[in-house]
């Protein structure tokens, strides 16, 4: 059975050979499938209620079902694609993947290979046509195929390493077999993306064409008019046993200084899956199937497969129609200019208002920018740029459905813009300040609408960090709160929402920890070993790197405010802080702080060692204040607050969160090592009274 395809993009179709024009899929039938006038058969997946294809168990055994037939009746060739704008296949379905991690585990897998062994095998031309993104399984499929077609703009990826796995349905063994094999492993080791160009040049995509000429790629194919080059020297030096240990040590080494062993073991596992049985691909497929079977039950997979829902979480929370066409930011700073480009990266009509010309034109060379790491083509930029407006004048305030003000944390400013910008906004139009912070509350008394006033506080970089919080003082509206949420899920970043609070959540949880590592270092602790027991937790970076990294101005100007208006007592603020703010040594954007940031981003000592316990002074503090956070209704839940931590600071991910931690390593347990910690150093240690509530 097959159906039409609707059109979601204009005038652009997909190109489905047969599959066009015909009514209706069987319900619960993952494929669409068809005869061409040519003896082509097409196969499109179209996985049902899904707006995104995975591949699920249904998946493969709808495939193997139309390999019964192909078998029996073997058409001139295969054409596989996907029937969804939304791209080829995001990987496997990770809610399935839950349900694999008892016994049992390594018969699916197996049924799985076996289905794409026998598309491997057929006898005739096998061609995947990828438009988006093929993922994980999605490009295990496409790797089975004799053929790849990219449609312009595809991109390639085995992203289960973020999961704590390695490829699991034959990607270990077919990549390297395919391309040079440190280039397989490499994508296979870093999750990273091949993107078009990148594909063809890997030798990945056979073909790179527009959707318009996909037709005429297939045909070419057929008649055996497309060429492509063998095995280089590279790949058959690597069947060769000595290579492969050569290469293994030095692939373990490069990977050790991101992801230790004992926290992400999976890339290990892989690497050693091809050091013992790169020359054997038989032997591969069945090391592969047992590993991947065996990481499944890892803490580490479970906890990384619990970010992944998390995420999903905060998106399911930012659905919803935002009513927000136009985006005017108050502010072409780093933060604001970022704001004012993603958000016309993301199809937002933008205007950026500044008093100064300079951060106007800087902001704008960094949308470019921004464009460029997001693999954008000339058209695409050309479209993002056209959407930002540099607006010295405020021209775009009058219209906008939403002002952001990123200016400086100076509240007398910000109340003179928000008194400036009361005369000139529309009447319904929604205010949002990025203050980080200074108190809403304080704010809305300067607003004409404080129902229609609340926070949005990116971080920074915005193009990169997901998480935007979104905070209510006692007089926002609920619909000003849905709107923003739904305009964090139209811009693709995670809304959190929150109450007003001093430091909201993230910086209220954060702020203990990078003052403490400035107590440390008051006390004599060198901040290579400081930063080295954060690193060894999980953390992506040391506190004292952070700190250079956010700002110390901004660190001081915070841990100041959170000093003054907290009811638990703060670490001191540290003099060399102080000292080096005065200086002018602000951090990476001075190009020093505690660190030299002149040869990019520094790194600590691997055999930095420091006093028992170094780790908990860090550490706790942040839980202590996650959980003050959730005693005072700050934020709706534990898994809110895992999310933010996690998509915000980087809290070591393996660990599921900083409440899914304390919950791992015992509730009691934390707040009496926190008991402990304040006898020794203070009350700012003492647990708060959530920790006997909390569970």
């Amino acid at each position: 059975m097959t159906k039409p395809v609707l059109d979601h993009m204009g005038e652009t179709k997909l190109a489905l050979g047969p599959l066009g024009d015909r009514p209706g899929a069987a319900e619960g039938d993952d494929w669409l499938s068809g005869i061409d006038e040519t003896g082509i058969a097409w196969l499109a997946l179209d996985r049902q209620g899904h707006s995104v294809n995975t591949i699920s168990q249904s998946v493969l055994r709808g495939l193997a079902d139309h390999l019964d037939r192909f078998e029996q009746d073997m058409p001139k060739a295969v054409v596989i694609r996907s029937a969804k704008m939304t791209g080829f296949a995001a990987g496997a379905d990770i809610t399935a993947l839950g349900d694999m991690s008892d016994e049992g585990a390594a018969d699916l897998l197996k049924q799985g290979h076996d289905v794409l062994d026998r598309l491997a095998a057929l006898d005739c031309p096998t061609i995947c046509v990828t438009h988006g993104a093929a993922l994980g399984a999605g490009f295990e499929l496409a790797l089975a195929c004799d053929w790849r077609i990219a449609v312009e703009g595809a991109s390639f990826g085995f992203p289960e390493v973020k999961l704590g796995l390695h490829p699991g349905l034959g990607g270990s063994f077919r990549l390297p077999a395919l391309i040079d094999p440190t280039e397989a492993m490499t994508l296979m080791l870093t999750g990273k993306s091949a993107h078009t160009a990148k594909a063809k040049s890997l030798g990945i995509a056979d073909v790179v064409c527009p959707e318009r000429h996909v037709a005429a790629a297939i045909a070419a194919i057929v008649a055996g008019d497309v060429r492509r080059d063998g095995a280089g020297l590279v790949s058959h030096a690597f069947k060769l046993g000595p290579a492969r240990a050569f290469a293994a040590r030095k692939m373990r080494a490069r990977t050790a200084e991101q992801a230790p062993p004992e926290q992400y073991p999976a890339p290990y596992a892989l690497i050693d899956l091809w050091e013992e049985h790169g020359d054997d691909p038989g032997a591969m497929q069945q090391a592969e199937i047992a590993s991947f079977a065996h990481l499944l039950t890892s803490e580490t997979s479970r906890n990384l497969r619990r970010v992944f829902f998390l995420r999903q979480g905060l998106k399911d929370k930012a659905r919803g129609d935002d009513g927000i066409a136009h985006v005017h930011v108050v502010g072409a700073g780093s933060m604001g200019g970022e704001i004012a480009a993603w958000a016309a990266l993301k199809g937002k009509s933008v205007t950026l208002g500044d008093v100064e010309s300079d951060p106007l034109a800087a902001a704008m060379k960094r949308a470019r920018e921004i464009c460029g790491d997001k693999h954008l083509n000339r058209a695409e930029t050309r479209d993002v740029l056209d959407r930002l407006v540099p607006d010295p004048q405020g021209y775009g305030i009058e219209r906008a459905d939403l002002v952001i003000e990123a200016a400086p944390e100076q509240l007398e400013l910000k109340r003179r813009i928000f008194a400036d910008l009361g005369v000139r906004m529309k009447p319904d139009a929604i205010l949002a300040s990025n203050t980080s912070s200074l108190p809403l509350t304080e704010l809305a008394d300067q607003v004409t609408r404080p129902d229609h006033f609340a926070g949005l506080h990116f971080f920074n970089p915005v193009s990169r960090l997901e998480l935007v919080e979104v905070v209510a003082h006692a007089g926002t509206a609920k619909p000003v709160m849905d709107r923003l949420a739904a305009f964090c899920g139209a811009i693709d970043r995670l809304p959190v929402r929150l109450r007003d609070y001093p430091g909201f959540l993230v910086n209220r949880a954060l702020t203990p920890y990078l003052m403490e590592a400035m107590v440390l270092m008051d006390e004599g602790i060198a901040k290579d070993v400081i930063d080295r027991a954060a690193i060894d937790f999980g953390m992506p970076m040391g506190p004292v790197a952070l700190a250079d990294q956010v700002g110390l101005d901004i660190c001081l100007h915070v841990s100041e405010s959170l000093k003054a208006n907290l009811d638990k007592p703060m670490p001191d603020i540290s003099a060399a802080l102080r000292e080096k703010v005065e200086a002018g040594e602000t951090g990476k954007k001075a190009g020093r702080g505690f660190y030299d940031w002149s040869e990019g981003t520094p790194h600590p000592e691997p055999r930095a060692e420091g006093p028992d316990g170094l780790a908990d002074r860090l550490i706790l503090p942040m839980l202590d204040a996650c959980v003050e956070c959730l005693r005072k209704d700050v934020v709706g839940d534990p898994d809110e607050v895992d999310a933010a931590l996690v998509f915000a600071t980087g809290f070591a991910p393996f660990r599921g969160g900083p409440m899914h931690y304390a919950r791992s390593r015992g509730l009691s347990e934390v707040a009496s090592k926190l008991s402990e910690l304040a006898e020794r150093h203070g009350p700012r240690f003492t647990p708060d009274a959530g920790w006997s509530g909390f569970g």
